[in-house]
């Protein structure tokens, strides 16, 4: 069977050319065979096939009938008005061949050019014609035994890559990346070049040097799966359509996404989309992106963070209220631990009798156990005491006994009161709110098409609960992607948990293309090293590391204070400046806010106002992004700073944490330098404030500063 980009017929097609598609999908296993799609590309041949030799055809097929397939002879001594048989599809196809001899790889190349025609049998077709310049086919050629008969069309030479790579995207343009959206760049693969950052010799790694590229194979076929979004189309069992993509980071990810939605916009306008993401750095990236992609925002589509979506359909009444922020709520967390979970005193200690019951079962649930319990429980769609009670608790990173849980019930119950009291909510009660409004019948939650989800692994079960509901019934289209080594999927928490039936409906993608070698080698193995195989159920997704470039290795700069650390970045941002490199294209990622913060100020203080900027606060330009880990996802950069490492080890350490604690931390501390270290495709820098762990030392040999 051949592979056909796409897999299945998209849309309604006529019925010669979904019968084409049948047949060509049978050809040998190892030919290749795109539909063409691009509906801003008039007037293209319907098909292009390559076969294992890297031969091509060109194919365009015709929808006449046999009644219609009368000699010229005769229509010109009948003075018959209608166009001669296979006349427009034979104008169509020289039309395109000529187009293709501007294409500088493809100039003097020829192609055989090729007219089917399902409706009607070889026989007629003889007398019929008016050009032999071309191959024409009756509908025997679509028969099951005619795999053969279309072999011997190709002509020689095979194409090289560069002429097959030009004539990919002559044919499928939706598959063509400008530069503006890649921070791909050529990097010097040679040792010297390697100098340390902000010395006069680091701009070698900063050649630009980019240019357009196409997508692969892979990704090609996640953006091009299931594009139906026909009212009329197919009878479905289920709520509606599904497409996953798992990747690794740097895999495409989301240029598939938004280049499925410039698809889907262009084949369905007037269908409404939803596009979302769960922080603010991203979906502003993504928007931004998709501008310079089409040069438009259309009204049709809605971009915006989960939350953000939530407080858009907020009801007149209750008022909203802006969530609590996180300095208050850690003092109220900690007030309602103090009240339910903190250590008696030694007097009470050393009567037993005396001791009340609740003590009993909370010496081992620390503040931060408590924090982690509160969001938990909001992102699950359990609504009830005794559904948390009994609910499975796979992945919470620690276990509790039922006395543990009710007490923890209890703490939870008595911080939503004194919340209530205070007339306040948190973020986990935007969702929640939400969905009861819904289910009161106080907001009718509004349909879209289709609903494309980014980062999907931060999304919580009750998110996805809601986004469901979003989908329109039967003709609807939810398409989400994700890294599994990040969020839930790192958890041994899978999507059919949520409620959602991936399989068949899944694609993996291994390849990526936004760094280089030495920084996901660099990434994986500090990921490897610090979980163990059986920590996690869901391992990290295996990068392919064939072909991908080499470059720089990170390095690290050992400081002997916060405030150092903050100067030392800064100081280095500015050479990278002054060397030219846009502010752009430089991403500082701090372990907390208040560093940001401090980098912010610093930044501006030496390189001028409003040069450096969070990104969640700030749509994209060219300015220094300085951002939270957290905030970080999704986004990417030719240079990352990695600051603030050290208060994530340390934070491993404390004597306050039980083994079990201690255990989910590292894990997920491991993920979030995973992810801040893959943001970067051609440098990565890292500080740390202290003694450098053993962990990085080894990864990092020979490469402190």
């Amino acid at each position: 069977m051949a592979r056909m980009f796409p897999d299945t017929p998209q849309g309604i097609l006529p019925s010669a050319v979904f019968q084409t598609f049948r047949f060509l999908k049978t050809l040998p296993d190892d030919w290749l065979v795109w539909h063409h799609l691009a509906p801003w590309q008039k007037d293209a041949p319907d098909f292009l096939i390559l076969n294992v030799e890297r031969q091509a055809l060109l194919v365009k097929v015709s929808g006449a009938t046999t009644a219609e397939a009368r000699p010229v002879a005769q229509i010109l001594l009948l003075q018959d008005n209608r166009q001669p048989l296979g006349e427009a599809e034979t104008g169509v196809l020289q039309a395109y061949e000529k187009s293709l001899q501007s294409v500088p790889p493809l100039q003097g190349v020829q192609f055989p050019l090729v007219i089917v025609f399902p409706n009607i049998p070889a026989h007629p077709l003889a007398g019929s014609r008016a050009n032999n310049a071309l191959v024409w086919l009756g509908k025997e050629s679509l028969q099951s035994d005619s795999a053969s008969a279309w072999n011997g069309l190709f002509r020689d030479p095979p194409l090289s890559a560069g002429m097959l790579e030009a004539l990919r995207a002559h044919f499928t343009p939706e598959v063509v990346v400008p530069p503006a959206l890649t921070i791909r760049g050529a990097l010097p693969n040679t040792e010297q070049a390697n100098p340390a950052p902000g010395s006069k010799d680091s701009s070698r790694h900063l050649q630009a040097g980019l240019a357009g590229f196409l997508l692969d194979y892979d990704q090609e076929a996640a953006l091009k799966t299931d594009l139906d979004l026909n009212d009329d189309g197919l009878s479905l069992s289920k709520d509606f359509r599904l497409s996953v993509v798992n990747g690794v980071a740097g895999s495409g990810k989301t240029l598939i996404l938004l280049y499925r939605l410039r698809m889907l916009h262009a084949l369905y306008p007037g269908k409404r989309f939803l596009v979302l993401t769960h922080n603010r750095p991203l979906i502003r990236d993504m928007e931004a992106r998709f501008h310079r992609l089409t040069g438009i925002l259309p009204a049709e589509v809605t971009w915006n963070t989960f939350n953000g979506w939530c407080y858009s359909q907020w009801p007149p009444s209750p008022r909203w209220s802006n969530p609590l922020g996180e300095k208050p709520r850690r003092e109220m967390i900690h007030t309602v631990w103090m009240e339910f979970f903190q250590s008696l005193p030694r007097d009470r200690r050393e009567t037993p009798d005396d001791v009340p019951p609740a003590y009993a079962h909370s010496a081992s649930i620390t503040e931060n156990m408590l924090r982690s319990e509160i969001d938990w429980f909001k992102d699950q769609v359990f609504t009830t005491p005794t559904e948390y009670l009994s609910v499975e608790r796979r992945g919470r990173g620690f276990r509790l006994s039922q006395a543990q849980r009710q007490r923890m019930l209890q703490a939870i119950q008595r911080y939503q009161q004194i919340l209530q009291q205070r007339q306040q909510m948190d973020w986990g009660d935007v969702p929640r709110r939400i969905w009861e409004f819904a289910q009161a019948g106080q907001i009718r939650l509004p349909e879209y098409d289709a609903i494309l989800v980014d980062e999907a692994q931060f999304f919580a079960p009750l998110w996805f609960e809601i986004v469901r509901r979003l989908v329109k019934p039967r003709s609807g289209h939810l398409f989400i992607a994700a890294d599994p080594t990040q969020g839930f999927l790192g958890r041994g928490t899978s999507w059919k948990s949520f409620g959602l039936e991936v399989r068949g409906h899944l694609q993996q993608l291994q390849r990526s293309y936004r760094t280089t070698r030495e920084i996901l080698s660099f990434a994986t193995l500090f990921y490897r090293q610090r979980v163990a195989s059986d920590q996690t159920d869901e391992d990290i997704l295996t990068a392919d590391l064939a072909d991908m470039p080499f470059g720089a290795f990170p390095e690290i700069l050992p400081l002997g204070s916060p405030q150092d650390e903050i100067a030392r970045v800064a100081n280095e941002v500015v050479a990278f400046a002054r060397q030219g490199l846009p502010l752009k294209h430089l991403l500082v990622l701090h372990v907390n806010w208040e560093g940001v913060e401090a980098l912010i100020t610093a930044l501006n203080r030496k390189l001028g106002k409003d040069k450096a900027c969070n990104p969640k606060d700030q749509y994209p330009g060219d300015y220094v992004r300085v951002t939270t880990l957290n905030a970080g996802t999704g986004l990417e950069s030719p240079i990352v700073f990695l600051v603030g490492l050290n208060q994530l080890f340390e934070e491993e350490q404390s004597l306050r944490l039980s083994d079990e604690e201690r255990e989910a931390l590292i894990l997920d501390n491991t993920r979030k330098v995973y992810m801040a270290a893959t943001r970067a495709g051609q440098r990565l820098v890292l500080t740390y404030v202290g003694e450098v762990p053993p962990v990085l030392r080894e990864l990092l040999h020979g490469r402190l500063h």
